[in-house]
């Protein structure tokens, strides 16, 4: 309670800030499985986190128990829900609400995207050691609509043949995991359940004992090392509601994807991120065995009961014809109930296949499409009546994006039902009804008849044409802000280059003004007069060369990685570093293999990688001896690559700021942005690299990064 209230107290310190905040608030309903103090301290992070990420808005989060969850959603008091797998499916089938992506749970020092539930009981109970002898005991659960912490544990008693509303005594529910854990350890119930980590985090804050418990009906798997009596279903899932704006959630799933799996967000919520939305047909497949909402109507009409509702018709009925009449009248009403109930199962079957923003379709061992769903219909253009029946790979598999054939053959969704082994494709083209192309990627699943035999394949594809033009726009916005930083730098530098350029321009001046005094007063030689022109002439050239650097340095490069010369950057590089280098003090030292003349390079790109960090070395030397300043500039072949290193004689780098010295806006200068080596980073990388720095306190710093070489032509050079 005293937790509760400091959370309320500091709430309302900010308060008076997030009424100034203009911005527009997004709610994420988030089920309260252990509290809502819980609720609030764990996901709190989370919703700064997004905040942060997408500044535009301001993300609060809403704690619901498990019987506030469905008016907020339907009310829309809610614009995003986190929430158990089994109330997402039924949100989906009611509300459309869909999932943008599934949760990476800690279990322990394993990161795991599924989980199970846990039964148990004291560890010094005699009279329950299996699932069989609990009837007739009390038994705790958290909520009738909680996966883990019932569902799960309710399947697995039915599969005992235990029905837990009519066997235990009693049955109750406890409202969190917390609580159910509690009244077992006091002995208010016999056993109870709740979903896997609960018991170990329990135990981590000191709650509980793990020895003070015994696990029953215990399931041993290698890769979930953490007590376990259920089979494991998929993790909880961030879903958005159906009047969510579609881009506001995209921006949600990059951010939640992108979320870093060791940042603070994650770590207060005691998760490992985020990842893709996964399949949620398992937890379908548990609540129509329990026949629990969105399946609470799918049941079966037995002989039994008939024989138990008809039996009074069937002893009255003597005569033979009355007893015809009524057997025909029966079957006829079976058979209605039975085509209504066939209706409703595959208009549930739709209804779930519609409410999955991906496209989903089924192929036959003919080749030819079975059923398709409505996201299919949007993404492709077809029609569902004119894709069932058509054979898949001829409409819309036919064709690479080169326009060269694509064999049926080698189609991996036919391989999936000839082999009967599931694949995932990251990078694949898919037509559309119009003639026109899109990247997708898709997973090729194998179906099952009843006796296990494969009798074709299902598909669920994506399309990847937004977040590959997205990927396009953040590449051009890197291109654009690299060479922003090459101006700025150009800039900072431009004392120095105009001091540079300034001494050839004296030199030529002086030695015109003296050949015209020598032609004046008639004392000039014809060699004089080519000695002083010699002089004019290198001064000129020095001073064009100057300008050729810079004029090289500051060009838009362009966008694709070529054969550069290696030498040739690095001479750019030390004609427009030097200035700044002799103001300084510092001695330039050029140490190059001679056996790596060529490398793969966006020229421009690496060029400025390595004035960034030779510009740092030297500012770094500042406080030292002039006679220490010293920067080498040096290349090494290593097998296929060359490594190329920027090492200085200064101070050296602190471990703490090592670790974080190529994080956007941390530097170690008074006035620095810290984005030029964050953006130096970003280049490498593209180049398929890694810029890493070796540094020990008062003993210098050393930058290096590598690059591919050339091939065998540019190897010999021009």
């Amino acid at each position: 309670m005293v937790r509760i209230l400091k959370l309320l107290f500091a709430l309302a310190l900010v308060s008076p800030l997030a009424q100034a905040d203009p911005s527009p608030v997004i709610r994420i309903g988030v089920l309260s499985h252990r509290g809502p103090e819980m609720t609030l301290s764990r996901w709190i992070p989370t919703a700064d986190y997004l905040g942060k990420a997408i500044p535009a808005y301001r993300f609060e989060i809403v704690p619901l128990g498990f019987d506030e969850v469905e008016p907020a959603v339907a009310h829309g008091r809610v614009d995003f829900v986190l929430v158990n797998p089994a109330i997402y499916v039924n949100l989906a089938v009611r509300y459309r609400v869909s999932r943008i992506a599934t949760m990476r749970n800690r279990v322990g020092r394993a990161e795991r995207n599924v989980f199970g539930g846990v039964i148990f009981t004291r560890a010094d109970e005699t009279q329950i050691r299996t699932l069989k002898d609990l009837p007739g005991h009390s038994f705790a659960a958290v909520d009738p609509t909680s996966l883990g912490g019932f569902q799960m544990a309710w399947g697995e008693l039915a599969a005992q043949g235990i029905n837990p509303y009519r066997d235990f005594r009693p049955l109750y529910f406890a409202g969190t995991h917390d609580a159910v854990v509690m009244e077992v350890l006091q002995g208010k119930a016999a056993a109870g359940t709740v979903r896997t980590d609960i018991l170990e985090r329990m135990a981590a804050e000191g709650h509980i004992k793990l020895k003070d418990l015994r696990v029953l009906h215990p399931r041993s798997d290698p890769d979930f090392p953490i007590a376990l009596s259920t089979p494991l279903y998929p993790e909880w899932p961030f879903s958005k509601l159906r009047s969510t704006p579609d881009p506001l959630a995209q921006q949600v799933a990059i951010a939640l994807l992108q979320m870093p799996r060791d940042g603070a967000a994650s770590g207060a919520g005691e998760y490992a991120g985020w990842t893709i939305p996964l399949d949620y047909q398992s937890v379908h497949r548990l609540l129509e065995t329990l026949h629990l909402p969105p399946y609470t109507n799918l049941g079966r009409f037995t002989l039994r009961d008939a024989v138990r509702r008809y039996w009074v018709g069937l002893l009255l009925g003597g005569a033979a014809l009355l007893v015809m009449a009524f057997l025909t009248a029966w079957v006829l009403r079976l058979n209605k109930r039975l085509k209504r109930a066939k209706a409703r199962i595959e208009r549930q079957q739709q209804l779930v296949l519609n409410s999955v923003g991906e496209g989903i379709y089924g192929v036959g061992l003919d080749g030819r499409t079975r059923f398709v769903n409505a996201a299919m219909e949007r993404i492709t253009g077809w029609r569902a009546e004119d894709l069932v029946g058509m054979e898949h790979h001829q409409v819309m598999h036919h064709t690479r994006l080169d326009g060269s054939p694509y064999a049926a053959s080698e189609c991996p969704v036919y391989a999936t039902f000839r082999d009967d082994r599931p694949r995932f494709v990251d990078d694949d083209l898919f037509w559309r009804r119009d003639g026109t192309s899109f990247p997708v990627e898709y997973s090729s699943n194998p179906i099952h008849d009843e006796a296990g035999r494969t009798v074709g394949a299902v598909v669920v594809f994506r399309d990847m044409t937004e977040r590959r033009e997205a990927a396009e726009k953040l590449r051009r916005h890197q291109l654009e802000l690299a060479h922003v930083a090459r101006l700025s730098t150009l800039g900072e530098m431009a004392s120095g280059i105009a001091h540079e350029l300034n001494q050839p321009l004296t030199a030529i001046t002086a030695n015109a003004r003296a050949c015209v005094r020598l032609l004046e007063t008639r004392g000039a030689t014809q060699e004089h007069c080519s000695d002083v022109l010699d002089r004019i002439a290198a001064q000129a050239e020095r001073a064009g060369e100057v300008i050729r650097h810079i004029r090289h340095f500051v060009r838009k490069e362009e966008p694709d990685i070529r054969p550069a010369r290696l030498a040739g950057m690095l001479e750019t590089v030390i004609g427009l570093v030097r200035p700044e280098a002799q103001r300084a003090g510092v001695a330039l030292t050029l140490d190059l293999t001679p056996d790596a003349e060529w490398v793969l390079a966006q020229e421009i790109q690496i060029e400025q990688v390595i004035i960034n960090l030779a510009r740092n070395a030297i500012e770094a030397m500042a406080e030292i001896p002039d006679e220490q300043r010293h920067l080498t500039l040096r290349t090494r072949r290593m097998d296929t690559q060359v490594e190329i290193q920027v090492r200085d004689t200064g101070p050296g780098l602190g471990s703490d700021v090592a670790e974080r010295i190529f994080e956007p806006f941390v530097t170690t200068k008074a006035q620095g942005m810290g984005l030029g080596l964050s953006i130096s980073s970003g280049i490498v990388a593209a180049h398929g690299g890694q810029l890493v720095v070796d540094s020990v306190p008062g003993g210098g710093a050393t930058f290096s990064f590598k690059l591919p070489l050339a091939g065998g032509e540019q190897l010999n050079g021009p």
